[in-house]
């Protein structure tokens, strides 16, 4: 009988290190051709598959496989696409079926965060109804480090590690020009409904006066007074204000500050453009000059400053789920387990796929100071191992070299196209 195929996507927003983890399947399952076939990763995450859009990793050289690991983006192409129930929309699980046996895909692995968590999961249930033995392991991703479960999620190490970077640079710059240019300067990052990333910024500030002076949550409902107040007290004794702003800010009422009234395919809010309004009320209310700036994209694809921890917990990840697929699991999502003790030690562990699928991990109360603007020693004791260690790419005339796949799609092996 011939051996297995893999079948890995990548799915969702996308990572400084979401390729590391690719580089870990593709690279271990290279090392178990005893056991394993190919590996076909699907183009633009599982629309691949129901395309039928398979790029065939064996004719990747060795060299390009092992530059994923430094290259940002997701290499493979990604998507938000969300699969409905199986009673709702049947024929698009039996299409998958169908590509999966054409192409002998025995191992499906998907790397994504909590709504691809929540696809790995639908594809297992319907393998299982369907009679197809089809095994899924959900390879947990996602910058916004919300998973459930999992202490820490890849791509949030090297976020959290630009974003206090970020603002320590700026924050100097600001200082510098204070006295008869910019007060205040506001650094809207990422955050929907967790607050971790914007937390992280709170690891610049090692004295009372250090940047960021305020630090705005999405745990935290927006209080116009006393933030105003919070600014003009840092401005009277710093001589200036930094400010992050996470995207997921909301009001009293629970209203996103920046909620555009528009969705994205899983049915968020789509945000973003919070740091204006901040800056706008400053200026309206206080009168200062401000400055504001929108990380956006740059902090989930700054690979050239990304977490060594990071980098190899992504790796690790990726190489545990083939290992832990020939062990015969299935319908679980590998997890990064914090081993008690002094200094930090991590281990990977799994958990059921139904225990973590479109849960999310908000930022407990015990890491948010007293009066909601900044992060405590406990929060600060949890994040500063994340970002540790520097993972540098190769250099090429002054700029990073990042890896440059052949990306050769498979030959199809069904006449019908999926509707």
């Amino acid at each position: 009988m011939a051996k297995k195929n893999i079948f890995y996507a990548q799915s969702g927003g996308v990572t400084a290190v979401i390729n590391a983890s690719a580089c870990g399947v593709i690279e271990t399952a290279r090392n178990h051709r005893a056991d394993i076939g190919k590996v076909y990763v699907g183009r633009n995450g599982i629309l691949g598959a129901l395309h039928q859009e398979l790029y065939d990793t064996s004719k990747e050289s060795a060299k390009a496989i092992a530059g994923l690991r430094y290259t940002p983006g997701g290499a493979f192409g990604s998507c938000r696409y969300k699969l409905k129930g199986l009673e709702e929309h049947r024929a698009q699980y039996q299409r998958l079926i169908d590509v999966f046996d054409a192409y002998n895909i025995g191992y499906f692995f998907y790397n994504g965060g909590g709504d691809s968590q929540d696809t790995t999961h639908k594809i297992s249930q319907m393998a299982k109804h369907l009679n197809y033995p089809l095994t899924c392991i959900g390879i947990p991703k996602t910058v916004d480090n919300d998973l459930a479960v999992t202490d820490n999620c890849p791509g949030f190490g090297s976020v959290a590690k630009y974003v206090a970077v970020s603002i320590r640079e700026a924050g100097l710059d600001i200082a510098s020009m204070a006295e008869t240019s910019t007060k205040v300067f506001i650094m809207e990052v990422m955050g929907r409904h967790a607050g971790w990333i914007a937390a992280a910024a709170g690891l610049a500030k090692e004295e009372e006066a250090d940047p960021p002076h305020i630090i705005l949550f999405p745990e935290v409902p927006f209080d116009e007074a006393s933030f105003l107040k919070k600014v003009a007290t840092s401005v009277k004794d710093y001589g200036y204000c930094t400010i992050v702003v996470s995207e997921g800010v909301r009001n009293k009422d629970g209203q996103f500050l920046s909620e555009q009234g528009l969705r994205d395919a899983f049915g968020h809010a789509q945000l973003g453009g919070v740091a204006p309004m901040i800056a706008q009320l400053v200026k309206t209310k206080l009168g200062y000059k401000y400055h504001w700036a929108v990380a956006d994209y740059l902090q989930r694809a700054a690979r050239h400053i990304a977490s060594k921890v990071d980098v190899e917990q992504s790796y690790a990840l990726g190489e545990a789920a083939v290992l832990a697929a020939l062990e015969g699991k299935t319908d679980i999502m590998l997890t990064l387990d914090r081993k008690p003790g002094k200094h930090y030690r991590w281990s990977i562990g799994d958990v059921a796929l139904k225990k973590v699928a479109n849960i999310e991990k908000t930022m407990p109360k015990r890491y948010i100071s007293k009066d909601g603007f900044g992060i405590t020693a406990a929060c600060r004791d949890y994040l500063s191992p994340l970002i540790e260690g520097e993972d540098y790419p190769p250099y090429k005339n002054g700029l990073p070299d990042y890896t440059r796949l052949k990306k050769v799609l498979a030959p199809k092996k069904l006449d019908t196209d999926f509707a």
